[in-house]
């Protein structure tokens, strides 16, 4: 069977995704829809993956391999890989690849490149400071009068920053990274910067280097804890819409940043491909950038896919080939989805792992549990990681998504679940 892109005639081809997570889950779903694509492989997947292959996302080599094998059009899923080249290496080999090459990854995996990159192409961000010396970077934490946030330079899982409330807790967070080493490498430097405080949410949009297509708006939910409390984890639920986007600041931030982020990156000889991910802070109705990543939020992309109404294969396509500008727009379903993310108790610190998940055939047909940390084993499912599922539900209404949720959460169970019980309440609240 054949299809045409761009006046092109092209066979139908496999996928293979890279990454074990859930939004490589969510993404191997969605791509298994479409009618272009034969068969999605996921390396090296998990335990709700299909097709898995033993590949690791840092054997590159190994990865590129089995794509030339296999005719596979290659999606990146985590950080990682891109940050390492896996772009530029499959682009040398003329592997047809969707994502970031590792020159554009640096506005992830460098924190410290990112902010410099957001100062001298005046995108709004909050004022910092950049310091690789515990001493001089205690010092000046103590001149400030305002609360700040610690970074860690480097690629860190998502916990690699950290909100103090105090000076007395920034000082503990310089120790945490820079001295004690908590994040690696990746603490070698740190940003200290000022704390804004307002509304969180998620701004994902596709690039092909030249345009940038909004994906639908989203809210993620860091913190360990109910209402925000305890540490950064990866991410413990997110939905979408989030109201708290509308139209009008939605046009402020794809104009002043994230059109002018692809702009700034083109006029700095860097082609931008991929997925672009700002984090963004509003403060009094104005947007600004926390953080960016070059790669679909996890878990923003189990709700956001849940909702496509349009065949992601062809995007993925038209990005890595820049030709997004011929597409036709884009559309979604007039729901909610909301994902919520069942982990093992004591992450992100230590926990349990090899315990055996029940339920999953109770689970309501309004939603879909994406597989994280799990693995299979004898025919049953195993807990095999921190973040374990993401329970997502459709609705219509964000009050009957977030129900439809939680009433597929309590269908599944391991002996230690746990999971946030207020995903989705900020919109909620701000409805």
């Amino acid at each position: 069977m054949d299809y045409i892109v761009e006046k092109k005639i092209i066979s139908m081809v496999n996928v293979l995704v890279v990454g074990s997570g859930g939004r490589e889950h969510a993404l191997s779903w969605k791509l298994s829809h479409s009618s272009k694509v034969e068969t999605v492989f996921t390396a090296p997947g998990n335990g709700g993956t299909e097709n898995n292959v033993p590949i690791s996302v840092d054997d590159i080599d190994g990865l590129a391999e089995f794509a030339k094998k296999n005719n596979c059009f290659t999606v990146v899923g985590p950080e990682d890989p891109l940050a390492a080249g896996i772009v530029d290496k499959f682009n040398q080999l003329e592997l047809k690849i969707f994502g970031p090459t590792k020159k554009a990854a640096q506005l992830e995996s460098s924190k410290i490149w990112a902010k410099d990159f957001m100062k001298r192409n005046n995108i709004p961000t909050a004022r910092f400071e950049i310091f690789d010396d515990p001493k001089k970077a205690q010092q000046y934490v103590e001149s400030l009068d305002y609360n700040v946030v610690v970074k860690a330079d480097g690629l860190a899982a998502g916990k690699g920053v950290i909100v103090c409330n105090s000076n007395e807790e920034a000082i503990s967070a310089i120790q945490t990274i820079l001295v004690k080493k908590t994040f690696g490498e990746a603490g070698n430097r740190i940003i200290i910067e000022e704390r804004i405080d307002g509304i969180e949410a998620s701004y994902i949009a596709l690039s092909d280097g030249k345009i940038a297509i909004p994906m639908a708006s989203s809210q993620d939910h860091k913190r360990i804890f109910d209402n925000d409390t305890g540490p950064n984890t990866g991410g413990m639920g997110a939905y979408s819409p989030t109201p708290i986007i509308d139209d009008v600041l939605s046009k402020k931030i794809q104009e002043k940043i994230i059109d002018k982020t692809i702009q700034s990156m083109a006029n700095e000889e860097i082609d931008f491909r991929g997925f672009l991910y700002a984090g963004i802070m509003i403060r009094d109705n104005e947007p600004y950038v926390l953080e960016y990543n070059v790669r679909m939020g996890d878990p923003e992309c189990q709700p956001i896919t849940m909702r496509m109404d349009f065949d992601l294969f062809d995007y993925f396509v038209a990005s890595s080939e820049g030709n997004l500008s011929s597409m036709p727009p884009i559309s979604w379903k007039n729901q909610f989805a909301v994902c919520v993310v069942l982990a093992s108790q004591g992450y992100p610190e230590a926990y349990s792992k090899n315990e055996e998940i029940t339920g999953f055939e109770s689970v309501s047909n309004k939603s879909h549990v994406f597989h994280a940390g799990t693995k299979k084993s004898d025919g049953k499912i195993l807990s095999n990681g921190g973040r374990v599922l993401g329970v997502t539900a459709l609705g219509d209404t964000l009050e009957s998504a977030i129900a439809n949720a939680y009433d597929s959460v309590d269908k599944v169970s391991w002996p230690h679940k746990y999971f946030r019980k207020d995903i989705g309440q900020k919109g909620l609240a701000y409805l």
